[in-house]
């Protein structure tokens, strides 16, 4: 059985990846910086390692994570707004 603490490792540890593949697909040409996607993986990343702050606390990560999901959110919304204009013609994914 998996415990609560764990399960919390287990779900920062999968914020941590999603954040690291937005960046990397970022670097990699493959995902553009105000696209929809780069947006929701950081946010949905940074929401699962805050929950992991909450298990286990580190005041400076989690000032940095509620940074990133503002500024994510922030990008989220634009992204939205963006595709909802008909302005986003270039594909997010290659």
């Amino acid at each position: 059985m998996v415990s609560i603490h764990d399960a919390a490792n287990i779900v920062g540890v999968i914020g941590v990846i999603l954040v690291l593949y937005a960046y990397l697909m970022l670097q990699l040409g493959r995902m553009r910086h105000r696209g929809m996607w780069y947006s929701l993986l950081n946010t949905v990343g940074s929401l699962f390692i805050l929950y992991s702050l909450f298990f286990f606390w580190n005041l400076a990560s989690c000032v940095i994570e509620v940074a990133w999901l503002i500024i994510s959110i922030y990008g989220l919304i634009k992204a939205f707004r963006t595709r909802k204009n008909g302005n986003d013609v270039v594909k997010e994914i290659h």
